[in-house]
């Protein structure tokens, strides 16, 4: 399919990274020679993308009640840009929903935000209604960044929250059989037109991510490329079980 842009950035400035350091800080050297440290909005082991001396992008933030004026927006490793600011996924899949961008959910009249849910006291992302020949819809998004050769995986570390809400989505299955449950996938790199749970890292969510996909939970692997001037949606990744 065609790229479709799908977020703009604000005006971003290079650097490199000098070292991650506390989960929420990065040191970083500009192109201009200054040295900033920048929040550093993934609390995750970023998994394969953390490299110092690889090419950043940050954005710049007046606001004065800010603790630190520059965020760590995307690292260039592997050949490319790979989107590290974890609160726009959720906000670029509203717009692309907003849009009629994503092919198996596009039709949807309203969207609900943060809806509670399920038996474990949760919120899923997305509730999808008013679709002209299609059921409500729950979606949950999440982000990943890990790759190997070209498949996505996900997670990267053992998930306790991630495995919570698969066992909310299959109850949502099982209790609203009427409905659409969606697990989606931003992948936040553009060179991966594969996805695969990540064992390795956390066997348990494998189990739980193929349980859900039985019971006809749909899965939702959606490619993204990250670029500086924004984000392009490339599409649905083969699913591998």
């Amino acid at each position: 399919m065609t790229p479709t842009l799908c977020w703009h950035y604000p005006p971003l400035q290079a650097g490199i990274l000098c070292r991650r350091y506390q989960r929420f800080f990065a040191e970083i050297e500009l192109t201009s020679g200054d040295r900033i440290t920048a929040h550093c909005p993934n609390t995750g082991p970023m998994t394969g993308i953390c490299q110092v001396g690889a090419p950043v992008q940050v954005s710049y933030h007046a606001d004065p009640k800010r603790k630190l004026a520059y965020t760590w927006e995307m690292i260039f490793v592997d050949g490319t840009w790979v989107g590290v600011n974890t609160s726009l996924p959720n906000r670029v899949i509203a717009s692309a929903l907003a849009a009629g961008i994503l092919p198996e959910l596009a039709g949807y009249g309203t969207q609900q935000r943060e809806v509670a849910y399920g038996q474990e006291r949760s919120r899923i992302d997305f509730y999808l209604a008013d679709h002209p020949q299609q059921p409500p819809a729950y979606v949950e998004v999440k982000n990943t960044t890990w790759a190997q050769g070209g498949l996505a995986l996900f997670p990267d570390t053992v998930t306790m929250r991630g495995q919570k809400h698969l066992r909310e989505l299959q109850w949502l299955r099982q209790t609203q059989p009427d409905t659409r449950v969606c697990m989606l996938y931003f992948i936040n790199r553009g060179d991966c037109d594969r996805f695969a749970p990540g064992d390795s890292a956390d066997p348990t969510y494998g189990q739980l991510l193929r349980a859900a996909y039985n019971q006809g939970v749909e899965i939702l692997p959606y490619r993204f490329a990250i670029e500086p001037t924004g984000i392009q949606f490339l599409g649905t990744a083969k699913l591998v079980l």
